[in-house]
């Protein structure tokens, strides 16, 4: 799949797009299915806040993310770093894109809880920030009725905000109200096997999933060869913590590709 001059220069003018049917929908499915096994098998076997989302009148509760994916089963390593998405951040970035960081976030039916506004460097502090780009992936059909990322257009040609932790969710961090302009938010709804790129410091959220149907998405992030950070992002990153696993992935995708 090859990005057209008009999509690369829609990405670097909003600093985010959508691309459709990246993967098929049995793809999609298949990984859904397991990250809501393993999501809800450590749901009930932590007690951790941030691993359950609880419904409206506190009573239930049902997962909220599933951390590191990549290291839990070899479906999620060949999903993440199959040759469609990497080329497509090549083609984003002009660099050899490298995986670094993932998650998939639930958002149950009537559960999924809202993720206030923020840019991924806030967290990340890598640079060069244009070689640091989220890659979005539809699990499900994503709309703004069960909690699709929302944008503000533009954002990532500003800087790295200041973010402070929320009240009781300190794995939040949020930048200050009056620093996000509302006029330019975009609502960016993708079909399941879909992926919506964005570039680390495009200021996002996403609303409470109150629908009836599921919002699972898979998030991504990848960096260059050539990004260092101020922190361990780099040095924890999978191609460095986890190489081996890495490069076996990568190589195995090649022979299934080759001999296809």
């Amino acid at each position: 799949m090859h990005l057209s001059k008009m999509q690369h220069q829609d990405f670097w003018h909003r600093g985010w797009m959508v691309v459709e049917s990246v993967f098929a929908v049995e793809e999609a499915d298949s990984i859904a299915q397991l990250a809501t096994r393993l999501c809800e098998r450590e749901l009930y076997a932590s007690d951790s806040t941030s691993a359950a989302d609880r419904s409206n009148d506190g009573l239930h509760v049902a997962p909220r993310k599933l951390g590191s994916p990549f290291t839990k089963s070899p479906e999620f390593a060949k999903f993440v770093l199959d040759p469609r998405l990497r080329s497509l951040v090549n083609q984003l970035t002009g660099q050899r894109a490298l995986l670094c960081v993932d998650q998939i976030m639930m958002k149950p039916p009537h559960f999924g809880s809202a993720n206030p506004y923020h840019q991924d460097n806030a967290y990340f502090l890598c640079h060069p920030d244009d070689d640091v780009i989220t890659a979005w992936i539809a699990l499900d059909d994503v709309d703004e009725s069960n909690g699709s990322l929302r944008y503000i257009e533009g954002s990532h040609l500003g800087p790295i905000l200041n973010h402070e932790p929320l009240p009781n969710e300190g794995y939040n961090k949020v930048p200050a109200v009056e620093l996000i302009d509302l006029k330019k938010e975009t609502a960016a709804c993708v079909k399941k096997g879909g992926v919506v790129f964005h570039h680390c410091k495009t200021l996002h959220t996403s609303h409470r999933n109150n629908s009836s149907n599921w919002r699972r998405g898979y998030a991504t992030h990848w960096v260059s060869d050539r990004v260092v950070s101020e922190n361990d992002t780099i040095k924890n990153g999978y191609f460095n913590a986890h190489e081996d696993l890495y490069q076996a992935t990568i190589a195995g995708l090649t022979s299934r590709s080759k001999s296809l």
